[in-house]
């Protein structure tokens, strides 16, 4: 997004120490008995860091770019079992969920956490600065939007889980019982409608807007198959003209496309980053864990999933040679999965053949900024691609779902696929309506166009859980060792990690676990 905006963000970070300084455990879900005030709170300005402090949260663990690392749980990628960042993820595709598996399954349930501390701290305090009306209800609503997107993370894997409407004031006083996923989603939306009445309607620069509340919150709804609740949101987005694709497919997965106004239009909130002091990682981050060390690598299965460019599966279209398989098709797939023989070119057109070997076939390039070819661990000094955690064609696409689940196929519905299909750069017919012209099979046409437009952005693993196939579409598949995905009914929950049901005796164990 706007680069001034990312530096100011950055910059007034740095001050979140001022409020967390006083014990590393705050960074924890538990916090602190207590958190020193007295020095702070006393300027818009101090207002202004501890806002920016929440944003930094974002950029930890699934909130951030790793979110990515979620498509893994999902039928759309193999995850190499090197990455140390995100441990223990492989394994949970293959049947070792566990309360004691540690690594990525911890860092889902705590990382919400550690943010939603953040939030509360920042609503109990930010009235004791000397700032009235509007403004500050607009900073309280950009705290909230985040809050609410760190406990829709929280629900959507363990279910009902411990509230917090404020910063406990003793560690004691933080060992609740959990709520139920109803109370859970409710409070979302409490926070979600504080956000919409609050923020400013604007085009998104960095920090929450109302769009980007009005689309997380049509999320949620439909998430929750509350489909008339979440079309007229989704029809006010459409109707504001506030966002609008992207010119540019590729270009909104590089930090070049993502400062280019023709391009981040589509963008409706990110988690930021901007080098050279605020990268995604030290010596590692998305060039190098994607486009080197090939963390990431796409199932076959994904691949056969795009059409052929004349909008037909492989196996109906003309346009299909068994000998050049990927020739032809729908150009989403080789902008967002490195092919089979596929070169890839550095800035300098030089060829860079420097990524691990892929297990299944397949890399990861989505995301990937060939840019900064050839990748060495100084490169990543540079890695700083945002994160989009919500654009413009996942409203069209959730408008389409919603609306078709309502009412079946209708103009409308066509129209916003389409959309989405023929945007410059894509250029895919639209949908055959003599095809799809039932309810049932538009409802399985537009699953695809999610998974095709959305792949590898770590939103598959939430979308099968949310329609309720997870359990049989991942049995269908193996992994590049022939180890078939496990993904049992009471895996559409996750168990609380041991060392919580440790910390706080009243936490009460998913069942099954």
């Amino acid at each position: 997004m706007q680069t001034c905006n990312k530096m100011k963000i950055w910059l007034s970070a740095c001050l979140l120490m001022l409020i967390t300084a006083c014990d590393k455990d705050f960074l924890d879900k538990n916090p602190l008995d207590s958190v020193s005030s007295e020095t702070f709170w006393t300027t818009e300005a101090d207002v202004k860091a501890g806002l920016a402090g929440v944003y930094a949260r974002l950029q930890q663990n699934f909130l951030g770019y790793e979110r990515v690392y979620l498509d893994g749980l999902s039928d759309n990628a193999f995850l190499d079992p090197g990455n140390g960042n995100q441990a223990n993820m492989t394994v949970m595709t293959t049947g070792s969920i566990s309360p004691g598996l540690g690594g990525a399954m911890v860092n889902m349930y705590s990382t919400p956490y550690r943010v939603i501390a953040s939030c509360n701290y920042f609503l109990d305090n930010v009235d004791k600065a000397p700032i009235t009306g509007a403004q500050k209800e607009m900073y309280k609503a950009e705290v909230r939007f985040i809050r609410a997107l760190s406990y829709f993370d929280l629900v959507q894997n363990f279910g009902g889980v411990i509230l917090y409407s404020s910063f406990p004031a003793t560690l004691e006083s933080a060992k609740i019982a959990k709520s139920t996923a109803a109370e859970v989603y409710a409070f979302i939306g409490q926070d979600l409608d504080f956000a919409i009445a609050n923020l400013p309607d604007e085009v998104y620069n960095g920090h929450a807007v109302r769009g980007s509340a009005l689309g997380l919150k049509a999320r949620v709804l439909i998430t929750q198959q509350k489909w008339s609740e979440a079309v007229p949101l989704l029809e006010k987005i459409i109707a504001s003209g506030r966002f609008r694709l992207s010119n540019n497919y590729a270009a909104l997965f590089t930090t070049a496309g993502q400062s280019n106004t023709a391009v981040n239009r589509e963008i409706m909130f990110s988690t930021q980053y901007l080098a050279p002091n605020n990268v995604h990682r030290a010596n590692a981050g998305m060039d190098i864990e994607l486009g080197w060390w090939s963390l990431i690598q796409p199932y076959k299965d994904l691949v056969d999933d795009y059409e052929m460019k004349d909008g037909k599966m492989a196996n109906e279209s003309p346009l299909f040679d068994p000998a050049k398989p990927y020739h032809n098709r729908d150009p989403r797939l080789d902008m967002t999965v490195r092919l089979p023989g596929e070169v890839w070119k550095t800035a300098t057109g030089s060829a860079w053949e420097g990524s691990y070997t892929s297990q299944t076939g397949f890399l990861m390039e989505k995301y990937v900024n060939l840019a900064r070819a050839p990748f060495t661990a100084a490169s990543a000094q540079n890695t700083d691609q945002d994160y989009v955690h919500l654009r413009y064609a996942d409203v069209l696409l959730m408008y389409a779902e919603a609306k078709n689940e309502l009412s079946g196929p209708d103009a409308t519905v066509y129209a916003a696929v389409n959309q989405v299909r023929s945007r410059t750069g894509v250029n895919m017919p639209p949908v055959d309506e003599s095809k799809y012209n039932t309810k049932e099979a538009l409802r399985e046409y537009i699953r695809h166009e999610r998974r095709v437009e959305l792949a590898l952005e770590g939103q598959r693993y939430f979308d099968l859980k949310r329609w309720n196939i997870a359990h049989v579409k991942l049995p269908s598949l193996k992994t590049p060792t022939g180890a078939p995905l496990v993904f049992g009914t009471k895996n559409y929950l996750l168990p609380f990690p041991q060392s919580e049901l440790d910390n706080n005796p009243t936490l009460i164990q998913n069942e099954g676990y």
